[in-house]
């Protein structure tokens, strides 16, 4: 069957791009933990980073769904979404809720690709998910904000030239909320890098480009103040269902890859005189796997058809992406069960994909605070935290 949204054109472009940067092109990526330009320019040339952004701007003027088959095709493939997807929903925020002079000046460079939109700096170290709890602070002076204060796991802020940051600019024992007085601004890094902003980066388990960003004294024109002073964090907000989807997208491409790697490796690998996925003790959890990905995926497309429709599906968008993480992880787990001790060998790819696969059950949003959101905002009990 033909989902009305699948895209196929588009899918199957993303595939034959993809096909120029195989395996081998994101070993050597992952072992010098180097940004993978090549590939981000070839998706930017490609015109696939301005998918999104409406035709007026320079984009294509797609919807999300394209958006997802984009992020899906490009992990099926066996690659990594992660240095550039941030552009498809960081950019929201500035289409949503920015004034038409921003969008004037910033979208059609975003689309044509000279300039980078990447980095999305929200997350600070004592305040994690707790963003009401954050303390960077931006005060005003004149026609400029002054920002003070520090983030972390800011991926890509070394190859981005903006930024969106979310930082408090009333403190916060003058609101009502501790989620009032947050104002989210757009910064252009390339003015200020190496003088009132530092990058330092962050080595981690995956390839992601993770920064700590370090603001002293940073003056922000307070021309580049998106939307109104104090309602940052509904800004945010509102692009939360479409990061969601977008990122269950992404992990229902890894699900794929990681079911076609096991299932041709079981077909093929020899012991004791038989293919190893003639046994059930193969077959079955790659069939498990493959069962959970596909419940998860129907979410997924639900979520898609609600948010296309106009609706804001919280619900939907939240399980998509929790359950599509689930099913990437279980496919990732049972492909490196297949492959035995070589899927533990950099030449097979599995091992860098497990390791990529892991970081969705955290981020950009916890399952645990995805159960939380449903336990509390649709079983209607009492909040968790």
């Amino acid at each position: 069957m033909t989902y009305e949204l699948d895209h196929p054109e588009i899918r199957e472009a993303v595939a034959k791009l993809c096909e120029r940067f195989p395996g081998s092109y994101w070993r050597e990526c992952d072992r010098a933990q180097a940004y993978p330009t090549n590939f981000v320019q070839a998706l930017t040339e490609a015109g696939y980073l301005s998918a999104l952004i409406p035709e007026e701007y320079g984009g294509l003027g797609l919807p999300l769904s394209a958006g997802c088959a984009i992020l899906e095709e490009v992990h099926r493939a066996g690659c990594n979404a992660a240095a550039c997807h941030a552009q498809m929903y960081t950019m929201g925020t500035l289409l949503r809720h920015g004034s038409p002079s921003q969008k004037a000046q910033y979208l059609p460079q975003i689309a044509d690709g000279s300039l980078r939109l990447q980095a999305f700096g929200v997350t600070e170290p004592t305040s994690g998910t707790d963003t009401g709890a954050l303390r960077t602070t931006a005060r005003l002076e004149g026609d400029t904000y002054i920002v003070n204060g520090q983030k972390i796991w800011t991926s890509r802020a070394e190859h981005s030239d903006l930024m969106i940051l979310l930082c408090r600019t009333t403190p916060r024992d003058e609101t009502a909320k501790k989620t009032d007085g947050l104002s989210v601004l757009l910064v252009d890094m390339r003015e200020v890098r190496g003088k009132s902003l530092t990058i330092r980066p962050i080595r981690a388990m995956m390839n992601h480009s993770s920064t700590e960003l370090f603001f002293d004294d940073m003056p922000v024109p307070a021309a580049n103040l998106i939307g109104e002073e104090g309602k940052g964090f509904r800004y945010i907000l509102s692009g939360m269902n479409a990061e969601r989807i977008l990122i269950a997208s992404e992990c229902i491409g890894d699900a794929k890859w990681f079911l076609s790697k096991a299932s041709a490796y079981a077909s093929e690998r020899h012991i004791f005189d038989r293919p190893i996925g003639q046994n059930q003790g193969v077959q079955f959890p790659l069939a498990k796997a493959y069962s959970e990905m596909r419940a998860a995926e129907l979410m997924l497309r639900e979520a898609v058809r609600l948010y296309e429709s106009g609706a804001n599906p919280g619900e939907e968008a939240n399980l998509a992406k929790m359950l599509c993480a689930d099913a990437s992880w279980a496919a990732g787990e049972a492909c490196l069960q297949t492959h035995g001790g070589f899927g533990f060998a950099e030449e097979y790819d599995v091992e860098r994909k497990y390791r990529e696969a892991r970081l969705y059950q955290v981020a950009p949003i916890s399952t645990n605070l995805i159960l939380s959101y449903i336990a509390e905002h649709v079983l209607g009990m009492p909040r968790s935290y």
